[in-house]
């Protein structure tokens, strides 16, 4: 079973970047499939992006497309989200999330981090 700790994010402005990090423990990291997700307040979760186990394929939200990278080193068991040209419409708490290869290809997630704030001040 998978843990999740989330890091990096903060206050920044408007244009401004910030690059989030998930580390994974107590599982095979390499064995997941990564997404990053958010939720605002006020609203529901909603999806970022996400990567499968190798990190050879990536997809995202047409929201952050151009924008975000996500990115992962199965070597340090970690997921980075790298946030670019952000807009006050990003603020949220970010979430990572692991799933193996099935429950993936369906979009649902086993395991959840607990969050890290984004903040983006025009």
């Amino acid at each position: 079973q998978a843990q999740l700790e989330e890091s990096g994010g903060g206050l920044v402005q408007a244009g401004g970047s910030l690059r989030l990090s998930c580390v994974a423990s107590g599982g095979t990291f390499s064995s997941y499939a990564m997404g990053w997700f958010r939720q605002a307040p006020g609203k529901e979760r909603e999806f970022v992006a996400t990567t499968n186990r190798s990190g050879g394929s990536t997809y995202y939200a047409d929201s952050v497309k151009g924008r975000f990278t996500i990115s992962r080193d199965n070597a340090k068991n970690t997921v980075y989200l790298q946030m670019n040209s952000l807009k006050p419409e990003d603020t949220a708490v970010y979430y990572c999330a692991a799933t193996g290869w099935a429950r993936w290809l369906k979009g649902e997630y086993d395991y959840w981090g607990q969050g890290t704030q984004v903040t983006v001040s025009s």
